[in-house]
């Protein structure tokens, strides 16, 4: 089990949420001094004190994708005691703890300024039209790998295509290979009860079987101009039938 020294809270995944880092005692207010578990987290970070190279090593350390959304209050604000330094990541550290800070401590953050983050989920698309279409890859314990499993359904589909903005699942198909490859194995019951796609990858396996998605971002959308031709629209290209 990862042992984190950050966490994302009030999101919707583990990869979205206010930013609390884990404190160690001479980090936390004079009022929580204990030393058990629930006081070790709350602290929060000031937006201030957070660039992007921070984002980006919050994100890989909770094995999330690139950082897609920061911004201050997001996730809401809470009276919580302040992380009181200046992180001076580089963005190639593996753990928010392992960057620089600032000797200067901040001892007070304005009102909705506590840092909100959204890490994109680690899954893509690949080989196909389009980022919206092809063989489903998903990045967990720091490699990118295939996914096979149980028959996906187009409700475990959709999931994928939302995770990846690119609106509703069409098509599901098991891909075959003549030769094996390292994948992770993954159950679409797991998909479809609204868990976060690499929480359900029971285990790492050799197959020579991949699943290939559509989503729907990748289809044709007729339009019907006002002279009466009819046009079609597909990833900001245009086609005229």
């Amino acid at each position: 089990m990862n042992i984190y020294s950050v966490r994302l809270v009030n999101g919707t995944s583990l990869c979205s949420g206010r930013l609390e880092v884990r404190s160690t005692q001479s980090n936390q207010s004079t009022q929580s001094t204990q030393s058990n578990q629930s006081t070790q987290w709350g602290s929060s970070v000031c937006e201030e004190d957070f660039d992007q190279q921070d984002a980006e090593v919050v994100c890989r350390e909770l094995g999330c994708g690139a950082p897609s959304v920061l911004q201050g209050a997001l996730y809401g604000e809470v009276e919580a005691p302040m992380w009181t330094k200046e992180f001076q990541c580089g963005g190639h550290e593996s753990a928010l703890l392992d960057c620089r800070s600032s000797g200067s401590e901040r001892n007070t953050c304005s009102p909705g300024k506590a840092v909100g983050l959204t890490c994109s989920e680690p899954v893509r698309l690949v080989g196909g039209a389009s980022r919206c279409a092809g063989t489903l890859e998903v990045k967990h314990q720091g490699d990118w790998r295939p996914v096979a499993g149980s028959v996906w359904t187009l409700k475990a589909a959709a999931v994928v295509c939302r995770d990846l903005d690119c609106g509703s699942a069409v098509s599901t198909e098991r891909r075959y290979e003549s030769s094996r490859r390292k994948v992770w194995w993954i159950d679409s019951d797991c998909v479809q009860s609204a868990s976060p796609l690499r929480e359900c990858v029971t285990s790492p396996s050799a197959s020579s079987s991949s699943l290939d998605l559509t989503c729907s971002d990748l289809l044709l959308q007729p339009n019907i101009s006002m002279d009466g031709v009819s046009e079609a629209q597909q990833q900001g290209a245009e086609v005229f039938v």
